[in-house]
């Protein structure tokens, strides 16, 4: 299971990387072994402010559909609209091509409860 130590974590299986006021965010290689063959990622809220835990959108498996939660408050600025295309990103790349939105944070404040590597490998039994 790949789990890169560089990387913050939830407990909903997102992975998370912190670049000054802006977050990257995906699913984690458990979540994507989980889910299956992902045909359809639909992230409606690009430009808009959204809590902690709020859904942001959805990941379409083969045999189910998951709501994506906000790991971070803040403003959804950029969505990889390479998933439109290539949803099978999120599975064969799930820390490179196949990350989903870019958050700007509304504070740091946050992040500091988000999961370590190690804590995510303890969460899934890795």
């Amino acid at each position: 299971m790949n789990i890169p130590a560089e990387l913050k974590y939830t407990k909903d299986h997102e992975w998370v990387k912190i670049d000054g006021d802006v977050a990257t965010v995906g699913i984690t290689d458990f979540a994507q072994s989980e889910l299956g063959d992902i045909v359809y990622v639909e992230v409606d809220t690009l430009d808009q402010t959204l809590d902690k835990d709020e859904v942001f959108g959805t990941v379409e498996a083969v045999k189910t559909v998951s709501d994506l939660f906000l790991p971070l408050s803040g403003e959804i600025i950029e969505f990889n609209e390479e998933l439109e295309s290539a949803p099978e990103d999120v599975n064969t790349d799930p820390y490179g091509k196949g990350w989903m939105v870019k958050i700007k944070l509304s504070s740091n404040d946050e992040v500091a409860n988000l999961l370590s590597d190690e804590q995510y490998k303890e969460l899934i039994g890795a």
